[in-house]
């Protein structure tokens, strides 16, 4: 009876019961195969204008608007600046570098690159091709010392550039990417420095140098980029790459919580967390946000690992569920309880529904196989980007994961080959 129901039901309202169909199946093949994406928001019926519209308002939110972390030095430069923490990081700008090609904003791009090639990157001894991790916004270095995020970053934004634009319009995109490779490659932990790829595990550093080479953070393990180096870095190591891509999945399968799906900040090689009784570290706090964005990008890009994925998908977003789709917060040990201290934030030190955690819990959809992966969806759209009750507002964290999911669930964030 309750099949006949729907069937009468899928007669009256029309195609919206196959959209509804639709969203609860995600992709079968990854777009390095089919070279195509998956606009989620039209198959939940928004429509087209309205969705090209929504994102063109995000990407001004960050780029242009009153509260942008995006500013322009002079005729050829620019930074993308962590307002809240007062400073220019390479997080922020090799996102910035990713979502310019993306949007195939050459200019954009090259005054990104060319402030955090002058100012950030070491262009000689132990660090040379590394990035100085934090940077006031004049350009004067916070701390010498990278964070592999970064690096991870700049070289796949940078293999984009050279594949969408070529390498003869002033910047040779694919050497600099193959710079950074090529002197990350020969460290051999002289003066502490290591590659950012971690040669006996095959994964990311959590810094490249003795101490923070010894583990890693989930959230820098993006596979389906290394799938990319594989391709187009031309440097020789695309073995390597392809191992990485691989050992990169696997670790994710240890890295995650079994039940409630959630990450910490940081953990072990093998899985296992740290321990080391420090705030930052065992429990799901700002970085971890990353993750279920990171893997849903493995999933519509390589789709190499889909049925662990899928269930990875569900799992996370059943748990936030849980908490309450309005209600979930920002930070949580990783078995789901409640975290004792909590982590602060510009100097602001409280639990949020935050729409960073949002966006990404809402990215996790594309993987997604139940119902309620519509509801995350709906609840990005929706989400206002404001400030708290307490005054507290980041355009810079937040402004830029909201920025991503939108790109990944209207089929905006791709592939990029090389031009024909």
């Amino acid at each position: 009876m309750k099949n006949l129901l729907y069937l009468l039901l899928c007669l009256i309202i029309g195609t919206s019961c196959s959209r509804q169909t639709s969203l609860i199946k995600p992709w079968e093949k990854g777009a390095f195969e089919t070279q195509k994406y998956r606009n989620l928001f039209a198959e939940m019926g928004y429509k087209q204008i309205d969705v090209e519209s929504k994102l063109r308002s995000v990407f001004d939110d960050v780029f242009h608007g009153p509260n942008k972390v995006y500013f322009e030095v002079g005729d050829s430069m620019a930074y993308i600046s962590d307002i809240k923490n007062h400073d220019v990081r390479t997080e922020g700008m090799s996102y910035g570098l990713m979502i310019a090609v993306q949007f195939n904003r050459q200019d954009i791009f090259d005054r990104l690159w060319r402030w955090g090639k002058t100012y950030m990157q070491h262009q000689e001894g132990p660090l040379k091709g590394y990035f100085a991790w934090s940077c006031r916004t004049d350009g004067t270095r916070n701390a010498q010392g990278p964070a592999s995020d970064g690096e991870l970053y700049y070289v796949t934004a940078l293999i984009f550039a050279s594949n969408r634009w070529g390498n003869d319009t002033g910047i040779n995109y694919l050497a600099e990417a193959q710079h950074i490779l090529n002197c990350s490659m020969e460290k051999d932990g002289s003066n502490r420095v290591t590659p950012f790829i971690n040669l006996e595990h095959k994964l990311i550093t959590f810094v490249p140098d003795t101490y923070g080479g010894r583990f890693t953070d989930p959230s820098y393990h993006v596979p389906a980029f290394y799938e990319v180096w594989a391709r187009w870095a031309n440097d020789g190591r695309a073995d390597l790459w392809r191992e990485c891509a691989k050992r990169s999945r696997e670790y994710l399968h240890k890295s995650i919580h079994p039940v409630t799906g959630l990450s910490p900040d940081y953990n072990n090689y093998d899985g296992s967390l740290l321990n080391s009784n420090r705030l930052i570290g065992d429990a799901f706090r700002f970085d971890s946000w990353r993750v279920p964005m990171n893997i849903a990008l493995d999933y519509s890009w390589a789709c190499a690992d889909k049925d662990w994925q899928q269930k990875y998908g569900n799992k996370i977003q059943n748990f936030l569920y849980s908490q309450g789709i309005d209600t979930f917060v920002d930070q949580y040990n990783i078995d789901g309880t409640q975290v004792k201290d909590t982590l602060g934030a510009g100097g602001y030190k409280a639990l949020r529904h935050s729409v960073g955690l949002v966006a990404t819990s809402a990215a996790a959809s594309l993987m997604c196989t139940h119902e309620i992966s519509r509801k995350f969806v709906d609840k990005l759209w929706n989400a206002r980007h404001e400030p708290y009750e307490d005054g507290y507002f980041d355009a810079y964290y937040d402004g830029l994961l909201r920025l991503f999911a939108f790109m990944h669930l209207s089929g905006n964030y791709r592939i990029i080959f090389p031009e024909k």
